[in-house]
C-alpha cells in the first residue's frame, strides 16, 4: 500500500494522568502507549508515518529515532485534533493517496480493523471514512449523525449535542481514513466556533458533505479496540485487555498458559510451543524462550534468551541472559546479563551477575554468587560461593565457602583457574593468581601465589592439640 500514509496524534499532555511523563510514553504491557499504534498502522501497510508531538516532544523522538518510516511534525499550541492534522500536512507534503488518522492513546486497535477500514474506503468511493462503534454509556464520545440514507453527515462532540444527540449510542472512535487532497484542504477551512474554543477534526465530515463527497462509517463490534487512555486506571484496564490478548495468541500458537488472568507477557515475547508458563510469571523486553521449557510460578525473565527444554524453577529472576538448551534455573535465582550454555543448573538462590558465562553442563548451586566470569564445561560450584572476575576451566570443583579476593581496594585483579582443578572447601584466591591444571588445593587455604600444573597446595597453620586443657580450665 504505497499509497498509504499514517499521522498519529501525540501532542497532548495527559494531565489527568498525574505525571511527569507525557500521558503518550506511559507503558503498557511492555511498550510505550504510543507504539501499539504505530506497529498498528505500519502492519496495516503504510508507507509514511508522522507523528504529531508537542508536550516533551524530545522523549517521543528519542524512542522512535532510527525507526523506518516515522516523521515528525510539532505542534506547539495544542489547539485541537484539526490543529493537529494542519501541523502534519507539510510532513506529508506531495503525498496524494489515502492518509489513515490515529491517536496515540487509543493503543487497541487492530492492524486488522484498520485494513477493513481501507478497504471498506476504497469500495465506496468515499472521500472520507470514520471508525465508529456503539457504547451502551457513551458519555464524553462524540456521536454520529447519519442521513435518510445512512451516511454519516455530522460529528458532534458531547458538549455541544443536544440531549436527543446525546441518547445515540454511535461514537466517534477518533479514526479516519480520508483522501489526502479532500484532508489537507479541509483542515486549513476548519473554525474553532464552539464550546471548547478548538479546531475540532470533526468539522471535516460537515466538509464533505458541503461539498457532496461521501462521508461513510466503518463500525467496529468491539469497543475495546478504540477505548481511549486518559488517566491511570484506564491504563491500567487497557493493560489487561492487551495482556488477554497476547496470551490467547501464544495459546492458538501452542503455548500452555495455567492462567492467562494471572500471567504477564509483554509485547515482543517470543514463547515456544509446549512451553508451560505457570501463574506468576513475568516475561519482559525482548525475552525469547525456546520449545518445551517449563517456567514455573512467580518467575520474572527480562530480556533474556531460553533454549529448548529450560526449566525456571518458582521465584527465579533472569534479566539480559541468554540460555542454552535444558538449563535449569531453580528457585530464587537471580540471573543478570549472563550468557548459559546448554545443560546447565542453577540455583536455587544463585545470583549471576553481569558478565557471566556458563558452558554445557555446569552447576551453580545454592546461594553462589558469580560476576564477571567464565566456567568451563562440567564445572561446578554448588554451595555458598563468591566467584568473581575469574576465569575457570573445566571439570573444575568449587568447593563451599570459596572466595575469589578479586579486589585490592583500589582496582580490581582476576583469577585464572585451569581445566581438572579441585578446590576444597573454604579457601580464599587472593588475586591476581593463577590455579594449574590438574592441581588440588586444599580446604581452609588462603591461595597467594600461583600454584604450577599438577600441584597440591596447602596454606594454613599447623594444628596444635593440648591434651587434657580443657579439663585444666574447669579445674581452676
Amino acid at each position: 500500500m504505497g499509497d498509504l500514509a499514517a499521522i498519529i496524534l501525540a501532542a497532548g499532555k495527559g494531565t489527568r494522568m498525574k505525571s511527569d511523563l507525557v500521558k503518550v510514553m506511559h507503558p503498557l504491557a511492555g511498550a510505550p502507549m504510543v507504539a501499539w499504534p504505530v506497529e498498528a498502522a505500519r502492519q496495516a501497510g503504510t508507507s509514511r508515518m508522522v507523528l504529531v508531538v508537542g508536550h516533551q516532544a524530545d522523549t517521543i523522538r528519542e524512542h522512535f529515532a532510527g525507526t523506518e518510516q516515522v516523521a515528525f511534525a510539532l505542534q506547539e499550541e495544542q489547539l485541537g485534533t484539526g490543529h493537529a492534522v494542519a501541523s502534519a500536512a507539510a510532513a506529508l507534503g506531495g503525498f496524494t493517496g489515502r492518509v489513515l488518522i490515529l491517536c496515540g492513546d487509543v493503543p487497541l486497535i487492530r492492524p486488522e480493523t484498520l485494513r477493513g477500514m481501507i478497504d471498506a474506503h476504497g469500495a465506496t468511493g468515499a472521500a472520507l471514512t470514520v471508525l465508529t462503534t456503539r457504547l451502551e454509556n457513551p458519555f464524553g464520545y462524540g456521536r454520529i449523525i447519519r442521513g435518510f440514507d445512512g451516511r454519516v453527515i455530522r460529528i458532534v462532540e458531547e458538549k455541544d449535542a443536544t440531549p436527543e444527540e446525546r441518547g445515540r449510542r454511535e461514537v466517534n472512535a477518533g479514526i479516519y481514513c480520508a483522501d489526502a487532497a479532500f484532508l489537507f484542504g479541509a483542515v486549513t477551512r476548519i473554525g474553532n466556533d464552539n464550546a471548547q474554543g478548538e479546531y475540532y477534526l470533526t468539522d471535516i465530515v460537515t466538509m464533505a458533505n458541503e461539498q457532496g463527497l461521501r462521508c461513510t462509517a466503518h463500525a467496529v463490534a468491539d469497543p475495546v479496540e478504540v477505548m481511549g487512555v486518559n488517566d491511570r486506571a484506564q491504563l491500567a484496564e487497557a493493560g489487561r485487555f492487551a495482556r488477554q490478548r497476547i496470551n490467547r495468541e501464544l495459546m492458538l500458537d501452542g503455548v500452555t498458559i495455567v492462567d492467562p488472568a494471572a500471567t504477564y507477557i509483554d509485547r515482543g515475547a517470543v514463547v515456544g510451543r509446549d512451553t508451560t508458563v505457570h501463574p506468576g510469571v513475568h516475561l519482559s523486553g525482548e525475552t525469547r524462550i525456546g520449545e518445551g521449557c517449563t517456567i514455573e510460578q512467580g518467575a520474572v525473565i527480562k530480556g533474556s534468551t531460553l533454549g529448548n527444554g529450560c526449566v525456571v524453577e518458582p521465584g527465579a529472576v533472569i534479566r539480559s541472559c541468554r540460555l542454552g538448551s535444558r538449563v535449569m534455573v531453580k528457585a530464587g535465582s537471580v540471573m543478570e546479563d549472563a550468557i548459559i550454555h546448554d545443560q546447565t543448573a542453577i540455583g536455587p538462590m544463585a545470583h549471576l551477575r553481569p558478565g557471566t558465562e556458563l558452558m554445557a553442563h555446569v552447576k551453580i548451586g545454592n546461594f553462589v554468587e558469580t560476576k564477571k566470569i567464565t566456567m568451563g564445561e562440567g564445572s561446578k560450584a554448588s554451595h555458598l560461593t563468591y566467584l568473581g572476575d575469574a576465569s575457570i576451566g573445566s571439570n573444575v570443583n568449587v568447593g563451599c565457602g570459596t572466595i575469589t579476593c578479586n579486589y585490592d581496594g583500589v582496582r580490581k585483579h582476576r583469577t585464572v583457574i585451569e581445566d581438572d582443578v579441585f578446590v576444597g572447601s573454604d579457601v580464599q584466591f587472593v588475586a591476581p593468581v593463577t590455579i594449574g591444571r590438574n592441581s588440588l588445593i586444599a580446604a581452609g587455604t588462603t591461595v597467594t601465589r600461583d600454584v604450577p600444573p599438577d600441584s597440591l597446595a596447602i596454606a594454613r597453620a599447623p594444628q596444635v592439640n593440648k591434651d587434657g586443657w580443657k579439663l585444666k580450665q574447669r579445674d581452676q
